[in-house]
């Protein structure tokens, strides 16, 4: 059984690694183009925003924002309504953007080291380069990695001052002699590209905008520029939706515990901060909308307007008091939702998108825009045949969402969503379960996990979460083998040559059900940061004879990334 298993894993990490060798082979061949095709090709201009939620946009029907540039590229151009990203978490949501790939298979997020290199030797920004573009960052990059300039003909890599604890923030660069806000100062940067790039290649330039996430760790949590005081100026806003006691009464305790109420606390538990920090908000979006006015303006200047193609995208969504609570990371429509907007001025027809778009989708898109193959690796669709086509339809029915951050003051949390449905539930206990009906109740206020009912849809959905768990797994996952327990000791082998472990998980339940759901309630060992490995002591609950336990565990790699629990076993006493 261990060799089959073992057999079934090495099939799939060759599989996986020959795919990405095939497709950079493929890629490397299909997208030479000759210099007459490649100055013929479009420019591209990507614009990520850091917390934007899907409606924060006048074009969405939202009172609150002002967004009259962001507005006209969705009244030109395709608005796609129900984006999701697939992991509501700025590192994560970006290692998807860039790699094309799941989280469930990247595996990176805050707390690991730099992103496998394996997974950026296909980012979008580098094959295009490859394919002629000439390349272009300003802003939050995101995720930890050591080679931009491999990515990028020219960059800079910057992102709020989370250190600072007043406005300098936001405020610590420099145009001339003055000190300016980040977003003003990354407008400034892309007029600054576009003013250089050279006529003889097209230019993929890629904007992400630190605005308008919050800086944690001020008082004040929003700042923007004087310029937009104006927005909401003599506005009182209205209760946030969903925001009485009975619905944050509702909320897993882990939910309540955690972050998501400790930045509420921060930001919204008095009218004085909600108000002061719902008009920050739309204020620092309003600020990126000017930007993207002077922008368009200096395409038209230079005379290339005609020939640029905008993306407009957030990383992820965002609470503004909904259930008591603030940030993002969890499976709610506030948190997994964002815009998309894809205006290309050479096809002239305005529509508004149903299907669900993904963050993953994007940069498949920008390669189709650009004429590039997309690698044979990634998950993500091209959106590019709304743009072109009457009838498009992307045939998906169910997505994975995602939010794996091995963090304690986060729950992590796993599920799909279709048109209709929505279930997730969280990792560190699965028996917490949600289900939704996102036809009938939008808001998400009625859970109908435990309603007799839906059942059926219940074991549907659970069962397609758990194939596309196996489909998007990380081929590098580092799981230890030979695991056992005896004389009150745990221990496993290490088989890999090219990984280390840097620490280990042990969970020990009291049935069969809880270890499935991974409650360790008998012993959980919580994260050991240790390469230790064998002779590691017991030390839960007593266990008493003629009683049957169960356990298992999981590893950590070199980076800090968490592997795959094995598969349970049975301690007999």
């Amino acid at each position: 059984m261990k060799k089959n298993k073992f057999k079934k894993r090495s099939n799939h990490l060759i599989k996986w690694a020959v795919m990405g060798f095939v497709g950079i082979v493929l890629i490397g061949c299909a997208n030479k183009s000759t210099k007459e095709e490649v100055q013929n090709k479009p420019n591209i201009i990507f614009i990520l925003t850091d917390d934007q939620r899907w409606d924060a946009l006048g074009y969405a029907g939202n009172p609150l924002a002002y967004t009259p540039e962001m507005d006209q590229l969705a009244k030109s151009g395709v608005f796609f309504k129900n984006t999701i990203a697939t992991t509501p978490i700025c590192a994560a949501s970006r290692a998807s953007i860039f790699s094309g790939l799941q989280e469930r298979t990247h595996n990176y997020s805050f707390t690991t080291g730099n992103i496998k290199e394996e997974y950026m030797q296909n980012s979008y920004p580098k094959v295009l380069k490859e394919a002629g573009y000439y390349t272009g960052l300003y802003g939050k990059f995101g995720v930890k990695y050591k080679h931009l300039d491999s990515l990028y003909n020219i960059y800079e890599n910057y992102d709020l001052r989370y250190d600072r604890k007043d406005i300098t923030s936001y405020y610590y660069k420099t145009l001339g002699k003055d000190t300016v806000h980040l977003t003003r100062y990354t407008g400034e940067k892309a007029l600054e590209f576009i003013k250089k790039a050279p006529s003889d290649k097209p230019f993929c330039l890629q904007l992400s905008f630190s605005a308008p996430h919050a800086s944690d760790n001020t008082v004040e949590q929003y700042y923007w520029q004087e310029e937009n005081n104006h927005v909401l100026e003599n506005t009182t806003i209205p209760d946030a939706n969903i925001s009485e006691d009975k619905y944050f009464d509702r909320l897993p305790q882990r939910v309540k515990d955690g972050f998501n109420r400790l930045r509420w606390f921060w930001r919204d538990d008095t009218p004085e901060k909600y108000q002061h920090s719902v008009k920050g908000y739309y204020r620092m979006i309003a600020g990126i909308d000017n930007e993207i006015g002077r922008i368009r303006k200096e395409l038209e200047t230079k005379g290339i307007a005609d020939n640029t193609i905008i993306v407009l995208m957030g990383d992820n969504g965002f609470f503004l008091g909904e259930r008591q609570i603030s940030g993002k990371w969890l499976m709610y429509e506030n948190s997994i939702k964002v815009p998309l907007i894809i205006y290309d001025p050479r096809n002239k027809v305005h529509k508004d998108i149903e299907d669900m778009a993904l963050n993953i989708d994007v940069p498949s898109t920008i390669l189709d825009f650009a004429g590039v193959k997309a690698p044979l690796t990634w998950h993500g669709k091209s959106l590019k045949p709304f743009i072109d086509n009457e009838n498009t339809n992307l045939e998906r029915d169910t997505i994975l969402i995602e939010h794996l951050w091995d963090f304690k003051n986060i729950a992590p949390s796993e599920g799909v969503r279709t048109k209709e449905w929505k279930y997730f539930r969280y990792v560190d206990d699965k028996s917490i379960e949600e289900l939704y009906n996102l036809k009938e109740d939008p808001r998400e206020t009625n859970n109908l996990i435990h309603n007799e009912k839906y059942q059926e849809v219940v074991v549907k959905l659970k069962n397609k979460l758990e194939t596309l768990i196996e489909e998007y797994k990380d081929p590098y996952s580092f799981t230890p083998s030979n695991v056992m327990f005896k004389n009150n000791n745990f221990s496993w082998d290490v088989t890999s040559t090219k990984q280390k472990q840097t620490g280990y998980q042990i969970l020990v339940s009291s049935s069969k059900e809880n270890i499935d759901n991974n409650i360790g309630d008998i012993w959980n060992s919580d994260k050991i940061e240790s390469n230790v490995h064998s002779e590691i002591r017991y030390q839960g609950e007593e266990l008493k004879p003629k009683k049957e336990y169960y356990y298992k565990v999981r590893i950590y790699d070199e980076i800090n990334r968490t592997g795959a629990y094995t598969l349970p076993k049975k301690i007999s006493l």
